[in-house]
């Protein structure tokens, strides 16, 4: 993967390649920043730029290092990943045992430590003095939704690499190009972080289904027709979706939002944007206050079902509290 190929990220891109080309390379980098943002990608961009055999500062993609890091069998590139819950002393120790060899090719080591602040204290400490003192050249690039979290002395001794959340306009486009529903990507887009997470929720045929519920039940609540109650229990726990409620909510909180948006004339951000002539037709049936109170029942129903509340009665309160809204 070359330096072209990631979205977005140009301060990550920029920072990485200068040290390329003046070739000073830091001992461990801290690629930190919100799920989905393409840290990962970063980091194989990064060390096949390195391993390459062509001098510069991106990945030429054809010589025998940059096809070994390629097909994910360089014997100089090393991956951890949580295991479990949490990433284990014994990982970092085989990873010490690992580079107590030498590079055959003569290039610098380099690890991949995903999820890093899952790190226990003793995998940390254990790392730290590995950082301090390798027994060979070696580049460490930890990845993290929050680097705030590793310990200070880890924080000291690496370069910052921060990395910003990608904007859902470009996504959408990318995604709309690749085939997938712009109604359905317009919706993705604000719910998951980066353009694989999105990639994987538009492929979940469950996906369209529970937007498909919440259009339903937004439109009987909002136009005082027909009946949500019985109208959940048909489309949700009769049909098998009793399992994505989660989400359900999250729709729920960007339907709310669009009302709000409608209210004042911003069209340009609503995310049901083939909902278009309904939510101006209903967005003045309710003030300011009230859509701000529906999202905030929305954000409150997913709490309480985080702590286990029963599913169907989570919903049950939900829709008679946003009728009561009127």
């Amino acid at each position: 993967m070359s330096f072209e190929q990631i979205m977005g990220q140009d301060a990550a891109k920029g920072l990485l390649q200068s040290g390329l080309r003046r070739n000073q390379i830091s001992h461990a980098y801290i690629f930190s920043g919100p799920p989905g943002s393409g840290q990962k990608e970063m980091a194989m961009a990064f060390v096949q730029a390195l391993f390459c055999m062509e001098d510069g500062d991106d990945a030429c993609g054809e010589c025998l290092e940059c096809r070994k890091v390629m097909h994910g069998n360089h014997p100089d590139l090393h991956y951890i990943a949580p295991e479990g819950s949490t990433i284990k002393i014994d990982q970092i120790r085989d990873l010490q045992r690992i580079f107590s060899y030498r590079s055959e090719s003569g290039n610098p080591k380099a690890y991949i430590i995903d999820e890093s602040e899952k790190m226990t204290v003793q995998a940390a400490n254990s790392l730290l003095k590995f950082l301090e003192e390798p027994p060979s050249p070696a580049v460490a690039i930890l990845l993290s939704d929050n680097g705030r979290a590793l310990l200070p002395t880890i924080q000291s001794r690496a370069q910052w690499v921060p990395f910003t959340p990608l904007d859902p306009e470009r996504m959408l486009q990318i995604l709309s190009n690749e085939g997938f529903p712009p109604t359905l990507s317009r919706c993705a887009v604000h719910l998951a972080a980066g353009l694989g997470p999105c990639r994987e929720l538009l492929q979940q045929n469950w996906f369209a289904e529970i937007r498909n519920v919440v259009l339903q039940l937004g439109k009987e609540s909002a136009g005082r027709g027909g009946t949500p109650l019985i109208t959940a229990q048909q489309t949700i726990f009769k049909a098998g979706l009793s399992d994505h409620l989660d989400m359900l909510f999250n729709l729920f909180h960007l339907w709310f939002k669009d009302m709000l948006h409608a209210l004042y004339h911003r069209h340009d951000q609503i995310v049901f944007i083939d909902e278009l002539d309904f939510i101006n037709r209903h967005a003045s049936s309710r003030s300011q206050e009230q859509w701000i109170q529906a999202m905030a029942l929305a954000a409150e129903s997913r709490k309480k079902l985080r702590q286990n509340m029963n599913g169907q009665l989570c919903v049950e309160q939900f829709l008679i509290g946003v009728e009561g809204y009127h």
